[in-house]
């Protein structure tokens, strides 16, 4: 399969907002677009710089035009439907896509086991690397995506885990405790070994917040490699039995037990 693109402009003319820019303070257009969950913000910058994009009836080309809000409505192509429905969704991701909607080296990403879903744009919460698989959320929702990767306030992230040696208390309390690498603390909340093989095991390592390859660094900094790595849970949203490349939408409760939404 190949990699999901973009809406072409006449298959996504529906999703292609008239749209309020809503109360607060002024913001850039392209920003305001990708805070409505028309499309992200790059996308929005390259419709207003090709002249898709209007604002009180008259073609805007700055990206930073400034939307004075409750006052202005915002039109792509000229059309004036509702913004999308906000979409919250989880996916298993398969080991090897990566998880941007464009990749500069053509290689497939997590998009793709979206293809054909008919779905409004969507865009993941937070990431898992290439060779990471497991519960993947995404939405179109920019301010329930900021709840949940909030390292301050968001949920814990649950990962599964197959290392290359056979742990020992020694390293399980280091791996809690924590070390220095490229000038940040990493460390685990909780860890525990779920079972050992006669050269490696698994452990359930527990993450307070998701930092760019926090596990693999945290890991090789004790010596011990990676064999795979799963993530299994967002706080109480467990991945389940959702097969490998399989999404679904999240129910209501499920929603708001990760971080509660704001309303339209």
């Amino acid at each position: 399969m190949t990699s999901r693109r973009p809406p072409s402009r006449d298959a996504s003319r529906s999703t292609r907002a008239g749209v309020p820019a809503g109360q607060g303070t002024r913001h850039g257009l392209a920003r305001v677009l990708s805070k409505q969950g028309v499309c992200s913000r790059t996308e929005a910058a390259r419709w207003i710089v090709e002249g898709r994009v209007s604002v009180d009836g008259r073609i805007v080309r700055d990206p930073e035009f400034p939307v004075v809000a409750g006052r202005a409505v915002i039109r792509v192509d000229g059309l004036a439907n509702a913004a999308p429905e906000r979409c919250y969704l989880m996916l298993n991701k398969p080991r090897g896509l990566v998880t941007t909607a464009r990749d500069e080296q053509g290689r497939d990403t997590v998009y793709r086991c979206l293809d054909g879903a008919g779905l409004p744009w969507v865009a993941p919460v937070g990431r898992l690397d290439k060779a990471s698989e497991g519960l993947l959320l995404f939405t179109n929702d920019p301010e329930w995506a900021a709840r949940i990767t909030d390292p301050a306030t968001g949920p814990e992230k649950t990962y599964h885990v197959q290392v290359d040696r056979l742990p020992d208390d020694l390293l399980l309390q280091g791996l809690k405790a924590g070390v220095d690498v490229d000038g940040e603390h990493l460390s685990a909340r909780d860890v525990r070994v779920l079972r050992s093989g006669e050269r490696n095991a698994w452990l359930e390592i527990v993450l307070e917040e998701g930092r760019n390859r926090q596990i693999r660094r945290l890991l090789a900094a004790f010596d011990v490699g990676v064999l795979r790595l799963v993530r299994v849970a967002v706080g109480s949203l467990a991945l389940g039995e959702l097969a490998k490349g399989a999404w679904r939408r999240l129910e209501p409760h499920e929603r708001d037990a990760l971080a509660p939404t704001t309303g339209r």
